[in-house]
């Protein structure tokens, strides 16, 4: 069944065309709900919010082409996700945009060598804006106006917060590759 009739069928209450977008995208969804929250528990009960949503809204979804309906709900996914970032009153502590970072950049080898399971755990460790704003510029293409606005914080903000995520990432990464001897 191709994602337009999927989405007929969901708008038409279809109970086995709603259990057949939970198979194809709850997967992705979770995924997608871990990189911003962190947390297991949190990510599925965002996913599954998510899948809910998009259900109640189905008839409100416009196909654009194949995958409209995954960047669709991916969309009402990041919303939701940065609504309870916001929720929890996760700030940027300072605007220290020019602070040194003299931790050298890895080179690409050397971060291909490193397991993505390691790369999404760092990821996923962030603290919340800072994991937010790195999802949000590096994983979704948003740009630092977009997410200033999105989060309530300032373009030099993300801009900072983004700044402290690499530098946070980069250290993580520089003690893996001495722990595998590199």
């Amino acid at each position: 069944m191709d994602e337009q009739t999927l989405a007929r069928y969901c708008s038409q209450k279809d109970r086995m065309a709603g259990d057949e977008l939970y198979r194809r995208y709850a997967a992705r969804l979770n995924a997608l709900c871990r990189r911003y929250l962190g947390d297991e528990e949190e990510a599925k009960d965002l996913m599954l919010e998510t899948l809910i949503q998009a259900l109640e809204k189905i008839g409100t979804y416009k196909y654009t082409g194949k995958g409209s309906l995954y960047g669709w709900m991916s969309r009402i996914a990041i919303n939701r996700a940065i609504n309870q970032i916001k929720r929890q009153r996760w700030r940027v502590v300072s605007l220290d945009l020019m602070a040194q970072d003299t931790i050298p950049d890895p080179s690409a080898e050397d971060v291909e060598s490193i397991p993505k399971e390691k790369l999404m755990e760092w990821i996923g460790a962030l603290p919340g804006v800072r994991r937010a704003v790195f999802n949000l510029y590096c994983m979704d293409g948003y740009s630092h106006d977009e997410i200033g606005k999105m989060l309530g914080i300032s373009e030099k903000g993300s801009t900072s917060t983004l700044a402290k995520a690499r530098k946070q990432l980069k250290e993580k990464i520089q003690e893996y590759l001495k722990e595998q001897g590199r």
